[in-house]
């Protein structure tokens, strides 16, 4: 199996044990880029057969990039500590169907889970993200929050990833609340320009294609509360974009 695991972590001290075992059925080495977790990430990790290099967090995108050249293959299955193959995508791999039709980089569907809960509703399925790509020709982006590979051709397949991402609805509002800073500053950082409506118009398109588009109304209160987060989270980007904008306006005076 000439694959190389690779993952991004800090603090997964719960999850990394479980994520490497797993990428070991499908690759031949795992890679851990840990950004100086302070509990026992490392310890589990290096325990479990996996090589750890240690970097400061860069980014998300910068973070992936930075662990490529330590990947002796040329295949790289980039997963996060709480994301695992499904048996389907574990079947596409084993039996390399990925290496005919020359596609360099492969996006899977995602199972989002809320603790044992699939979150299958609000526009969170199918979620598809590029997690196994060819790093000779594709490469994770440069962007600090919710990189993409950049890829000359990439292929969909209906395989899936299990993501078991959070155990509450607090973690949820806290990561999208960090996501939601580091967004602001990826799109300040690129000149992006918002207007005062923007927060608001956005956050409210967000709220209402999750739940009224996206079956979010047909699932109860976990319906309407995760519609409220992803409008919030489209509302506090723009917000903290608008705010980085005054004030750099007024820096500048």
């Amino acid at each position: 199996m000439a694959i190389s695991g690779l993952v991004i972590t800090f603090n997964e001290a719960k999850n990394i044990g479980k994520c490497i075992d797993a990428l070991f059925e499908v690759c031949d080495e795992v890679i851990v880029v840990d950004s100086l977790s302070n509990d026992d990430t490392v310890k589990i990790a290096e325990s479990k057969g996996a090589k750890v290099i240690l970097q400061k967090f860069l980014g998300d995108g910068p973070q992936r990039i930075h662990g490529l050249p330590f990947c002796k293959n040329d295949w790289i299955l980039n997963l996060d500590a709480d994301e695992f193959l499904d048996a389907d995508a574990k079947e596409f791999i084993l039996n390399e169907k990925y290496l005919s039709g020359g596609y360099d980089a492969f996006s899977f569907r995602v199972k989002n889970f809320l603790a044992d809960k699939l979150i299958d509703f609000s526009g969170w399925y199918p979620d598809h993200k590029v997690r196994f790509f060819n790093k000779k020709t594709a490469s994770p982006s440069k962007d600090m929050v919710h990189q993409k590979i950049i890829t000359t051709n990439e292929k969909r397949v209906a395989v899936h990833i299990l993501h078991y991402g959070w155990d509450s609805f607090e973690q949820i509002i806290a990561k999208k609340n960090q996501y939601s800073t580091w967004h602001a500053q990826q799109l300040f950082d690129q000149g992006k320009k918002v207007s005062a409506l923007k927060p608001v118009v956005n956050g409210l398109t967000a709220f209402i294609r999750c739940y009224f588009f996206k079956k979010g109304m047909f699932n109860g209160i976990d319906g309407i509360t995760i519609a409220l987060i992803q409008g919030f989270f489209s509302h506090m980007k723009y917000a903290k974009l608008l705010k980085l904008q005054r004030q750099d306006k007024l820096l500048k005076r």
